[in-house]
């Protein structure tokens, strides 16, 4: 039987902004929840970079970040990640090792190849540069280069950054990443929070591609998870309401803060959206703690994930961290109340 316990858990924050308040209560939230993660033995705690969304305060990631990091002490803090095509790899190397020298062994540097973004914001943060399919590849290298050891005759020298070696991961939702991971021997992060259909065919690929690597012996394989727990499942069902409310938007182009929960939304769609939340959110885990740990169980025994980065869109602030207690407690096979709590940002 699969132990949920030997499963690393770990957390993909969006920095939602939600309805009736601002982007300055979105960090707040963030960095409370960060504190909470932490105090729950989380691994890591990653942001993901987005831009030209009114929902999502996110999109200086380097920045929320170096934020997270200040004020949490163990806890790794990372990218989920930065969108490397937005971005010369001289300046996220730059931005990630001035991170890495306030921070040392606790930063984590998650790459993705999608822009994060529409094509007229794309256009906005690179200008007129045009990519091809070898730009990542190539990009990777060199980012891994300026974070290395400088070798002789290297004329240019991240500093800071330079012989950081901050941990890089790819990201992905597709086959391409999890095969170029696997080349390059780093870790390998799925997207099965927004993209579950290709989830079992990518870890596949990314585990038979594996080469070792200086930074990697074996396979890692993470998958992001969208949990939403609570005391039971029609609570935690009526909590999802607003992360459904989300993808809904997303799905329709009317992409929006975070809205607070309402009673009966998935009842109320006509069926070709209804279909098209549920596929989005195949992989989602919503429900009360003995729902959430079979959700996980039967998630860990299809992938042998070693890690679970969980992505947790509830509007409230007690609610959102009961559901990181609750979750935490079904991956170590608890039912006792936890002994951590915090008050509504």
């Amino acid at each position: 039987m699969t132990d949920l316990s030997n499963i690393r858990l770990s957390m993909l924050d969006l920095v939602a902004v939600r309805d009736g308040h601002g982007v300055d209560h979105a960090l707040q939230v963030a960095l409370k929840t960060a504190q909470h993660a932490e105090r729950l033995g989380f691994a890591r705690y990653w942001v993901a970079e987005h831009h030209n969304m009114q929902g999502v305060a996110s999109s200086a990631t380097a920045v929320i970040m170096g934020y997270l990091a200040g004020g949490t002490q163990r806890i790794r803090i990372g990218s989920g990640g930065i969108m490397l095509p937005n971005h010369p790899p001289l300046v996220v190397a730059e931005a990630v090792g001035t991170l890495a020298a306030l921070y040392p062994n606790r930063i984590d540097l998650g790459l993705g190849r999608a822009p994060g973004t529409d094509g007229m914001t794309m256009r906005a943060l690179r200008r007129d540069r045009v990519e091809t399919e070898q730009d990542f590849p190539r990009d990777v290298m060199e980012l891994k280069q300026l974070l290395g050891t400088p070798q002789p005759g290297q004329r240019l020298i991240a500093t800071p950054g330079a012989n950081s070696h901050v941990p890089i991961w790819l990201l992905g939702s597709s086959l391409f990443s999890a095969q170029l991971a696997g080349q390059l021997g780093l870790p390998f992060a799925f997207a099965a929070h927004f993209a579950p259909r290709l989830l079992l065919q990518a870890l596949a690929v990314y585990r038979q591609s594996f080469q070792p690597s200086d930074q990697l012996a074996q396979p890692y394989a993470a998958v992001g998870v969208q949990v939403v727990a609570a005391e039971n499942d029609a609570q935690a069902d009526f909590l999802a309401s607003s992360l459904y409310q989300r993808v809904h938007g997303i799905i329709t182009g009317r992409r929006g803060k975070l809205p607070p929960p309402v009673e009966g939304f998935l009842q109320s769609l006509p069926p070709h959206e209804l279909a098209a939340v549920q596929d989005f959110l195949a992989a989602a885990v919503v429900g009360g703690p003995e729902t959430v740990r079979a959700g996980l169980m039967q998630i860990a025994k299809l992938t042998q994930a070693n890690e679970f980065i969980m992505v947790n869109d509830i509007y409230d602030t007690d609610l959102r961290l009961r559901s990181l207690d609750l979750t935490a407690q079904a991956m170590r096979g608890e039912t006792q109340q936890p002994a951590t709590s915090a008050a509504t940002v």
